[in-house]
């Protein structure tokens, strides 16, 4: 296995140039460069992000989940307050999210503490949902054991019959988390393995400072 790994081939896509000197001021202002620039090229589901937490007993866990928003409140992402992540999070509030778009040869990494936003916030997050991830949720759940395929097929037809009556039905434990950064960092691979790490360190008041790091 070691030998096959090795074998892989990385930085097969077109890897761009980074220049770290002309990267703005704001981390969410180069994230947005850098999405919109894996839209462009193709980069696909480029929202999709490794979300890691851990528990009261540092037991860590990672997880793969949608991107809802960036601003400068921070990066959001939904899930059920009775999940294992929404469990994690109301132990333990720092968190990390991360994405590697292997196109392009760029990686994201993102840690901080999560807080639950409002109600009605949350609330408007389940409604824009497709209405069968908002019947997933409605039946909930999530991680625990079932009997079959063919239960949860049953349960997910429930669900959707209650969405069908009720469109403005939210599920009570649906929340919508905003990770609130102290430091971003962003890393262009280049062939020659002289990579370029940029990170953001928070610095109080909306202000950031800006570090090289070595590869």
């Amino acid at each position: 296995m070691r030998e096959r790994l090795r074998t892989i081939p990385v930085f097969a896509g077109e890897v761009p140039a980074f220049d770290p000197d002309t990267a703005p001021d704001d981390p969410v202002e180069l994230f947005t460069q850098w999405l919109d620039h894996a839209l462009r090229v193709g980069v696909p589901e480029p929202h999709v992000m490794n979300l890691a937490t851990a528990d009261a007993a540092n037991r860590v866990a990672s997880r793969f989940l949608i991107l809802k928003d960036a601003g400068p409140h921070g990066w959001s992402f939904a899930t059920g307050s009775a999940s294992p992540k929404g469990r994690d999070l109301d132990a333990n509030p720092h968190a990390a999210l991360a994405c590697y778009w292997p196109r392009v040869g760029r990686q994201i990494r993102i840690a901080g503490t999560a807080a639950p936003e409002s109600r009605r916030t949350s609330a408007a997050d389940f409604l824009a949902r497709s209405p069968d991830a908002r019947a997933e949720a409605l039946v909930g759940g999530q991680s625990a054991p079932m009997d079959s395929v063919q239960e949860h097929e049953r349960e997910l037809s429930a669900a959707r019959e209650r969405i069908a009556a009720d469109p403005s039905l939210v599920a009570p434990e649906w929340t919508l988390y905003t990770l609130r950064p102290d430091y971003v960092e962003f890393w262009q691979g280049s062939r020659d393995r002289n990579h370029v790490r940029l990170r953001y360190t928070a610095a109080g008041e909306g202000r950031w400072q800006r570090a090289l790091l070595r590869p």
